[in-house]
């Protein structure tokens, strides 16, 4: 007799990510931190937040970091100090999440979108200059799923042209291309502290870090509504400051964040070992001379037009969460409906929006639950062939 077949409420579940484990090997720390700020009473651009500029400064081989309420104004701040403004064009992927592109809007300038290197999903150097106009004054590469993008092409094109290179950074933080850390690759970088990446915070916060004295000074300025002293504006800013509370978390989180990415890089060796033979998939491309973080464990479900979604669909069915970042292309948003992009305009993107699924990855993961994922996995897509 066939043995029962297993149902999601028979099944080992395996969370996407789990905050909960990590939390639970830093409780003592944390709520000791945070009850130190409490007893401080200081609770904005106090002594947590400038250390933590110190060393995540150092940590990203930068010479300044400026601490920011998310990793949207990172990025908004970093263009509005490089003089990013109205009738400005900023050459982004449109494989990304949707902050890249608005961080550009917001300052009234305009995204220029641009495809994507189908092996690494990052931005295809090529492309920026097909996009060029006489109004491009920067390029954003985005380090996808904590993999570098090609920063040596794309400053040398950005030399030739005279545009400044702003990365974004929200995913990679303590990747290395060619042994360089991402952040100190291009004029400035943006940096998201979301509870879900590499370095969380427990709400929202950012950092924008640079090798640049001036944009430093300028982005603290902007942070604080503009002043340049107290209760003296020298032109409109944010409020977009760091508190101390999540100063403080970050400051305990980024002394495990090495160990943490350790981890997720034995995790992602695991799954390529277990994933080697399963046809209909192909796993992360990673260069030789950059270093993945895994920020997203992803891999591409190869097939007709909409597998992806029914693997995605009989993973759940089995317990495991997974996640498609992104299922849609920024040229295909209502916010820039604007633009007049049509289906096919980047086919490159559009096929890895419908073919990408992020498999559960994050430190504490184990053996057996990545297990679990891969034979759930090969399942599915014996299931959708």
């Amino acid at each position: 007799m066939n043995a029962p077949k297993e149902t999601t409420k028979d099944a080992v579940k395996v969370p996407f990510i789990d905050l909960r484990a990590q939390y639970a090997g830093l409780r003592q720390e944390i709520r000791a931190a945070i009850d130190g700020v409490l007893e401080s009473q200081h609770f904005v651009l106090g002594p947590h937040g400038e250390a933590l500029e110190h060393d995540l400064a150092a940590y990203c081989d930068a010479k300044y970091a400026v601490a920011l309420a998310n990793g949207t104004d990172a990025l908004t701040i970093a263009l509005a100090a490089c003089g990013i403004g109205p009738g400005d064009e900023v050459i982004v992927p449109t494989f990304t999440f949707v902050a890249t592109a608005t961080a550009v809007v917001r300052l009234g300038a305009r995204p220029v979108f641009a495809d994507i290197d189908p092996a690494t999903f990052n931005l295809d150097p090529a492309e920026i200059e097909r996009r060029l106009t006489p109004q491009t004054k920067a390029v954003m590469p985005v380090h996808l799923y904590g993999l570098p993008a090609e920063m040596e092409t794309i400053n040398a094109i950005a030399a030739r042209h005279r545009l400044y290179v702003i990365e974004d950074n929200a995913q990679a933080i303590g990747a290395r291309y060619k042994s360089a850390r991402t952040g100190s690759l291009g004029i400035a970088a943006g940096i998201s502290f979301y509870p879900t990446k590499n370095l969380g915070a427990y709400g929202d916060g950012g950092m924008m870090v640079t090798n640049s004295e001036k944009l430093a000074a300028h982005a603290r300025r902007l942070r604080d509504h503009g002043q340049s002293g107290k209760y003296h504006c020298a032109e409109p800013g944010w409020n977009s400051r760091l508190d101390e509370i999540q100063a403080a978390v970050l400051r305990i989180k980024l002394q495990r964040l090495d160990d943490w990415t350790a981890a997720r890089r034995a995790h992602a060796q695991r799954y390529n070992e277990l994933l080697a033979g399963v046809p209909g998939i192909t796993t992360p491309n990673v260069p030789a001379h950059s270093e993945h973080v895994y920020h997203l464990y992803t891999i591409r479900i190869l097939g007709e037009s909409g597998r992806r979604d029914r693997v995605q669909q009989q993973l759940a069915s089995l317990g495991i969460s997974t996640s498609a970042y992104y299922p849609t292309p920024l040229h295909l948003q209502p916010v820039f409906a604007e633009y007049g992009h049509k289906p096919d305009s980047f086919p490159v993107s559009e096929q890895a929006s419908a073919q990408v699924l992020s498999l559960p990855l994050f430190p504490e993961l184990t053996n057996a639950q990545i297990e679990r994922v891969v034979e759930s996995l090969a399942t599915a897509l014996k299931e959708t062939t």
